[in-house]
């Protein structure tokens, strides 16, 4: 058993956490013997909300469980922290300027970075979920300059089981047949998904998911738009945020860190751009392809990349260095 992880997550009182805290307290994370302390953080008019979710989380008389820690503040929050999941943000309304969403999540993810910098452990590890993830992301590491840059990244892992579960679905095999698929980029409307390094194992054979396919207009054009728009098309048919598929994500990244990718396989995560061979801009929080291994990540190097893939690939990154550009404007007046 040992000592439990302390594990952060912010926004607690939202539907994400509501399906993602279950499957934390029960094991699926961090192993089924690892004990846990969970650190719920909210804002003040959530707490009544929050107390009903503590009740129900001690109501599943959870073995793992050791302790559940509801708070409104930040220095109770981010102390002595393993790992901290950001899932709390400023949501879009309507008829609200990008720039205005950016402009308030400065604010949060500056101040949560400077509390990470001050109470977390140095070596925690930040997921940032809440949008826009990776230029939050950005904002938060840069507001914690004792926390390595590498211990930060965003979730893109939800586009990445999209991008699987389309290619699985057209061929009729299950998403754990598809591998290495990649979500380049920003966690938005230009994400590009490629899927040319990606394989598939049909009738017990490996193959290339465009050779599988056959049909390269529907990958260069319906599946990457399905992906890219996914998000939207959930709230469309719901009237709600895909909640159970973000946390299942999240619980996929969160586990990748912490136990490390299959051999042979790698996964997507936003993480900062600095050594990428990939010709994407230093200090930007990109998506990219990445193995892990005890807790740390490396870049998959030295795959081709077409002229197709680079446009796409230049374009998310091009919208990055605009927010990136907005957000470090507000930072100093933030």
């Amino acid at each position: 058993q040992g000592e439990p992880v302390r594990v952060l997550v912010t926004g607690a009182a939202g539907q994400i956490a509501y399906s993602l805290l279950y499957s934390i307290a029960k094991g699926d994370v961090f192993g089924k013997d690892q004990p846990l302390i969970l650190v719920l953080l909210d804002i003040t008019p959530m707490m009544t909300v929050l107390e009903g979710v503590v009740m129900e989380l001690q109501d599943c008389a959870l073995p793992l469980l050791r302790e559940v820690i509801p708070t409104d503040k930040e220095e109770v929050a981010f102390k002595d922290l393993d790992i901290a999941i950001l899932v709390g943000s400023m949501p879009r309304r309507e008829g609200m300027e990008r720039k205005d969403l950016l402009k308030a999540n400065v604010k949060i993810f500056k101040s949560q970075g400077a509390a990470l910098d001050k109470y977390a452990k140095k070596s925690v590890k930040v997921v940032v979920v809440g949008n826009p993830a990776n230029t939050n992301c950005l904002i938060a590491s840069k507001s914690a300059p004792s926390i390595p840059k590498e211990n930060f990244s965003c979730l893109t892992r939800l586009d990445h089981n999209r991008a699987k579960s389309q290619i699985a679905l057209k061929l009729g095999v299950t998403a754990n047949d598809v591998k290495n698929v990649i979500i380049w980029g920003n966690h938005s409307s230009t994400q590009y998904p490629d899927v040319n390094h990606a394989k598939v194992n049909v009738k017990g054979k490996e193959v290339g998911v465009y050779e599988a396919i056959k049909d390269d207009s529907w990958l260069k054009g319906d599946f990457i738009l399905t992906v890219q728009q996914r998000g939207a098309a959930v709230i469309k048919a719901r009237k709600l945020s895909s909640a159970m598929s973000a946390a299942k994500a999240i619980c996929d990244h969160v586990r990748d860190i912490w136990f490390g990718t299959p051999a042979g396989e790698f996964v997507s995560m936003g993480v900062i751009s600095d050594g990428n061979s990939y010709g994407v801009p230093e200090d930007l929080l990109y998506s990219f392809p990445v193995v892990i291994k005890d807790k740390a990540w490396k870049f998959v190097e030295g795959l081709p990349i077409n002229d197709f893939s680079r446009e796409k690939m230049d374009l998310t990154a091009k919208e990055l260095a605009e927010e990136k550009e907005t957000a470090v404007e507000f930072l100093s007046s933030a």
